[in-house]
C-alpha cells in the first residue's frame, strides 16, 4: 500500500454514527488507496457492501468481496484501499474489548482472553446478519435492549470463530498459565480514561492496580488487546476527533487533548486512523 495519501474523488466520504457506549459505526466509500497502515485499539469487524476491499494484514494481502465479514483484532497493523476502479464501499464497526468482556461467558477460557480470528475474512451467516442488523441506520443508535443483544451475539460469532490458541499463541506475551488481574486492569483503564490528558507514569499504574510495571503490560495487553500506552493515546485521539467535530484547530485541539503540539498530533493520528486529520475531516465534509 502506497503511504502517501490519495486525492479525494468524486463520491469518496465518511459517514460516522454518533458512538454509544463507546462503539462506533461507520460507512466509507472511496477509491484508489483509502488507508495507510494504521492500527485500532477496538476488534473492527466490518461488512463489504459494494467493489472490492483490499488489505495487508499479518503479512499477507486480503480482498473482500461484498457479503463478506472482515474481523480486524486490536492493535493489529493494517491498511485499506478499493481493489478496483468501480472503488469500494462498507460499513465497519468498532467494538471496544471491554464491551466483549462485558459479553462474555463464564468460562475461565473467555475471561481471560480476547477471541482471536486468524483469517480475517470470515463466512459465518448469522455473524454476517447480526451485523448487518448492527450497521443498518447510522443515523440511529440501537435501543438500549437491542445494543445488549447485539454485542451478545457479536461475541458469541467472535468465539465461534476463534483461533483456539487463547488469543493467538505468542500474543498473550507468555501468559498462557498466568490468571489476568482483572480487577487492578479495569482499575487501571478507569485511572487512564479519567486522565487522558495527562502524562500518566508506570508508577501511577502501579499504584492504581498494584502490580510492576511488566506484570502490567502482560495483564493489560491480554485483558484489552493493546498496551496501557496505546490506550491512553486513542482516547487522546476519540476527544480530539469530536473536537475537530466541533470546528477546532489543530493546534487548539492538540494542546487540549494532551499532545505536544499540532505535528505529534497529526503524527498520532495518522498512524491510527490511517489519514490525516485534515484529510478525515475533507471525507466527513464530502460525505
Amino acid at each position: 500500500m502506497c503511504k502517501q495519501e490519495a486525492a479525494l474523488t468524486q463520491g469518496d466520504g465518511i459517514i460516522e454514527s454518533p458512538a454509544l457506549a463507546g462503539i462506533e459505526r461507520i460507512e466509507a466509500r472511496f477509491r484508489g488507496n483509502g488507508f495507510s497502515p494504521h492500527r485500532h485499539d477496538t476488534y473492527a469487524l466490518g461488512l463489504t457492501l459494494s467493489g472490492v476491499q483490499t488489505f495487508q494484514y499479518r503479512g499477507a494481502g486480503r480482498a473482500s468481496l461484498p457479503g463478506n465479514i472482515i474481523v480486524l483484532h486490536p492493535d493489529e497493523l493494517h491498511d485499506g484501499a478499493a481493489g478496483t476502479e468501480q472503488g469500494l464501499t462498507y460499513r465497519m464497526l468498532y467494538l471496544p474489548p471491554e464491551r466483549l468482556i462485558e459479553a462474555t461467558g463464564a468460562t475461565a477460557r473467555q475471561k481471560d482472553a480476547l477471541p482471536f480470528i486468524p483469517n480475517p475474512i470470515v463466512a459465518d451467516e448469522d455473524f454476517r446478519l447480526c451485523l448487518a442488523e448492527a450497521l443498518d441506520d447510522l443515523a440511529a443508535a440501537p435501543q438500549e435492549l437491542l445494543l445488549d443483544d447485539l454485542i451478545t451475539r457479536i461475541s458469541a460469532g467472535l468465539w465461534r470463530n476463534a483461533d483456539d490458541r487463547r488469543g493467538g499463541g505468542s500474543r498473550d506475551g507468555g501468559m498462557a498459565s498466568e490468571r489476568v488481574a482483572r480487577q487492578a486492569m479495569l482499575r487501571c483503564r478507569d485511572f487512564l480514561r479519567e486522565n487522558f490528558d495527562a502524562a500518566v507514569s508506570s508508577a501511577d499504574l502501579e499504584k492504581v492496580g498494584g502490580l510492576d510495571r511488566y506484570q502490567t503490560a502482560r495483564h493489560f495487553r491480554k485483558l484489552f488487546g493493546t498496551s496501557p500506552h496505546r490506550y491512553l493515546v486513542m482516547r487522546r485521539l476519540d476527544r480530539a476527533r469530536h473536537l475537530l467535530s466541533e470546528g477546532e484547530s489543530l493546534a487548539q485541539v492538540a494542546s487540549e487533548t494532551g499532545f505536544a503540539d499540532q505535528a505529534h498530533f497529526t503524527r498520532h493520528f495518522k498512524k491510527t486512523f490511517g489519514m490525516t486529520p485534515g484529510r478525515w475531516m475533507a471525507l466527513k465534509a464530502s460525505a
